[in-house]
């Protein structure tokens, strides 16, 4: 298939668009303006925001994958205009589109679904809104939730990179592998599941041509391990796998909870929804690994992925 990717540009995107080629399928990135770093794929400029140009895409397609959105979780709460109108006007663009051109589709949804911030609350709408598409017009769209997907090639955020939200995995291993001690909010109590971003692109792959087939699950399908861990112990993790790099011990301190988010919270996944669209959930990379993967990769691209502050630099990550 030709298929159009929204966001295809992005950490997730990326690798979707990979995923897609490794199958045999052409992938068009949809953006509203061209990177910086060449794509090896045709690319389409627009907003999601703009119905005629997300229309003239599902034209051109023959199935789309909608992973634009505008992120963060307490990020968005002081300005939640631009999160309610891209992430629940582009959903509905998205919807319309492939409901007139009677395309497949697959829409990325959050792990955080109901937690209260402009992101989660804007997502989650739009995965409501695929149930009543589905029901009603006759759609062909599955949703897939993501917990918090990792790997190679994730944005940092200041001091460490240009990221503008601040990612979990990216800050922990810049602030260890930098000497600098390892924040984590309310202390790490908090459940969140942590999924290989290789994986998460498989999964909505998977969604995508088992919905070409007529295979359109009623329940959300959920990408995530089986075994929870606390945010503390993934970072003590990460910590470990560094020392055992080469790296100095860091210590972690203790914020408060951001606003937006509890302590004690739990963002996890059901990989049992995943044989529904073909996916053994044995297969999905354990944390171990995929995290040597990720430091690894973070140490080879120091300087240029990211930069090591100053050490007298104590910036929040």
């Amino acid at each position: 298939m030709k298929v159009g990717v929204t966001g295809g540009s992005g950490f997730i995107g990326s690798y979707v668009c990979e995923e897609l080629v490794r199958r045999g399928h052409e992938p068009v990135i949809f953006d509203h303006r061209r990177h910086a770093r060449r794509q090896p794929y045709e690319v389409m400029l627009g907003d999601i925001r703009d119905s005629t140009s997300m229309t003239e895409l599902a034209a051109h397609c023959e199935g789309i994958i909608h992973l634009a959105a505008v992120l963060g979780t307490q990020e968005t709460i002081k300005q939640p205009r631009p999160a309610a109108e891209t992430n629940l006007v582009g959903g509905l663009n998205f919807l319309e589109a492939v409901a007139q051109y009677e395309l497949p589709g697959v829409y990325i949804c959050v792990g955080n679904h109901w937690m209260n911030n402009s992101y989660s609350i804007s997502k989650t709408a739009v995965e409501r809104f695929v149930h009543m598409f589905n029901a009603y017009r006759g759609t062909r769209v599955t949703n897939v939730r993501v917990v918090n997907a990792y790997g190679p090639r994730q944005t940092a955020a200041a001091p460490f990179g240009e990221g503008k939200v601040r990612k979990f995995t990216p800050a922990v291993i810049c602030r260890a592998l930098s000497g600098l001690p390892v924040e984590l909010y309310g202390g790490g109590v908090q459940l969140s599941d942590m999924v290989w971003v290789g994986d998460v692109a498989r999964v909505l792959v998977s969604a995508l041509e088992s919905a070409g087939n007529g295979i359109v699950p009623d329940a959300v399908m959920e990408v995530g391990p089986a075994r929870s861990q606390s945010i503390r112990s993934v970072a003590e993790l990460i910590i470990d796998q560094c020392v055992e790099l080469g790296y100095p011990r860091v210590p972690i301190v203790d914020l408060p909870m951001r606003p937006g988010e509890i302590a004690g919270d739990t963002v996890r996944a059901d990989p049992m929804t995943l044989p529904a669209i073909g996916v053994d959930p044995e297969s999905l990379l354990p944390l171990e690994e995929g995290m040597r993967r990720t430091i690894e990769w973070f140490i080879e691209t120091r300087g240029t992925h990211w930069v090591a502050p100053e050490p007298c630099e104590t910036a929040t990550a």
